[in-house]
């Protein structure tokens, strides 16, 4: 088996590359770097593991919530005022005084209320709003991202950024080494030349560890989505810049790319207000954190009103952490769950915790139910994920499968009144090894939305029934038993 362990999600990196249509080049190319990358974990690179987090459901806070507005923090009055108001727009629960302290503890980052946030619901949209807040933009671009094609969508950013650096705002793209391995390097030397400053997450070349600079990981990436213009204007979600996103997902609308035979249904955040700020500086952190050059002098941190009365939280995590303050806090949210938990999610390849945090919510009598993906991009991880079906089913958990798209949506809704909305996958890779970033939004009324979200795609899905689910062919259970063999690195 060492063979096997030292190679630490080779596998996971090659199913990445098939995010975006391939020609037989960048097939060769993907392909050599998986090779590379297989040898170089065979020559010693070590696997990382997943800590036990045991949330303190008993745990009681013994002071308000703090919150921070757009001046600052807010008082222990105002604080209690604004939380009260949100758990009496929602159904009876407990979550409010059971799990906001503790999240509290785990993450670190302020509460912020005075935002306002758009749900976005896939490319078309999403893409609409970006590219319409970078047109307006007056002094920078910051644009994080895991995926960015050389094809007709990344063209369009591409322009549109060139534009903007031409007019004398600064464009600052921070992009992961592993999602664009397969975007040439002409595509970020032409922006490289116009002054946008490109950095380069965690280069996979040279990609012979024995030349790579001290704490090198290849296995670590970016698969954070985030753009933030002018220090004002915010976008988050699993959205990465390609043309597989350019048609809608509940309807036919027009696809840019003719190759790609299913939509992709995915979900992004447009937010303004305070908590803006502290996105901007997740994105400040992550270019330090890659050595990047000196950023040129900008209002990055400009003085920011109170946009709307929504209450958030950004949570940016990374493997240097002792954990993932997104499992963690999701892991106290479903153990804090009264009522409901909802959740979406692209990629299911769930550790022992994450089930029994479900299996265990159910048993208390929470309705629990899943959506995850009927078709899929990821051959092992969608039989992975399958492999634990029978547990969740018979411990109580509904689950039904997306049809006819490609389910890329990463969100979850406990209780109707706390919702998550980001980058973060179900999956090993994302709690060890990726950079990723969610916002946590609280309230009755954004849980609504989510909820109405949530609705419309159940209505496109189909139901996994148990006593169906056994009669499966024997195909599928040897198809579940070899992606379980790999579930620790997909």
């Amino acid at each position: 088996m060492q063979p096997i362990n030292s190679a630490c999600g080779a596998l996971k990196a090659a199913r990445r590359f098939h995010w975006s249509p391939m020609k037989s080049q960048s097939r060769r190319r993907a392909f050599a770097l998986c090779v590379a990358l297989i040898t170089a974990a065979m020559l010693g690179l070590s696997c990382s593991s997943l800590p036990s987090f045991v949330p303190d459901l008993a745990h009681r806070p013994t002071r308000p919530v703090p919150l921070e507005g757009a001046s600052g923090p807010l008082s222990a009055a105002q604080s209690r005022a604004i939380l009260q108001r949100l758990q009496s727009g929602g159904e009876p629960t407990d979550i409010f005084s059971r799990h906001l302290a503790l999240e509290e503890a785990i993450v670190g980052s302020p509460l912020t209320t005075g935002n306002a946030v758009r749900l976005l619901q896939d490319g078309p949209a999403t893409y609409r709003a970006m590219l319409g807040a970078i047109a307006a933009a007056r002094d920078h671009i910051n644009m994080e991202t895991y995926i960015l094609d050389d094809d007709a969508i990344g063209r369009q950013f591409a322009e549109a950024l060139l534009a903007k650096q031409a007019q004398g705002v600064q464009v600052n793209l921070l992009r992961d080494s592993a999602g664009t391995f397969s975007t040439p390097a002409a595509f970020f030397q032409r922006l490289t030349e116009a002054g946008v400053q490109v950095l380069e997450f965690n280069p996979v070349n040279p990609v012979n560890p024995l030349t790579a600079r001290d704490g090198w990981q290849w296995n670590q990436r970016d698969h954070r989505k985030l753009l933030v213009v002018d220090g004002r204007i915010a976008f988050l979600g699993g959205i990465n810049i390609s043309s597989v996103y350019s048609g809608g997902s509940f309807g036919k609308a027009k696809r840019v790319d003719p190759d790609a035979a299913l939509a992709w249904r995915d979900t992004d955040l447009q937010l303004e207000g305070p908590v803006v700020a502290e996105l901007q500086k997740l994105f400040l952190a992550a270019w330090q954190s890659q050595h990047g050059p000196p950023l040129q002098p900008r209002d990055y941190f400009p003085p920011l009103q109170e946009m709307g009365n929504q209450v958030v939280r950004a949570i940016g995590s990374s493997p240097e952490e002792a954990f993932s303050l997104i499992y963690a806090t999701l892991l106290s949210a479903i153990g804090s769950a009264e009522t409901s938990v909802h959740i979406t999610n692209a990629y299911f390849a769930p550790d022992p915790q994450l089930l029994d945090a479900l299996v265990a919510a159910a048993a208390r009598g929470v309705e629990v139910t899943l959506i995850l993906p009927g078709q899929t991009d990821s051959w092992l991880v969608f039989h992975a994920g399958r492999s634990h079906y029978a547990q969740l089913l018979k411990g109580g958990v509904t689950i039904f499968e997306r049809r006819g798209v490609v389910l890329h949506s990463k969100t979850a809704l406990v209780d109707g009144v706390w919702a998550t909305i980001g980058s973060t996958n179900l999956d090993w890779r994302s709690f060890l090894h990726n950079h990723e970033l969610n916002a946590v939004m609280l309230g009755a009324d954004f849980g609504q939305q989510v909820q109405t979200m949530f609705d419309r795609d159940l209505a496109a899905s189909d139901a996994i029934e148990l006593a169906a689910w056994e009669r499966r062919s024997p195909a599928l259970h040897v198809q579940e038993w070899f992606g379980r063999l790999w579930e620790y690195w997909l």
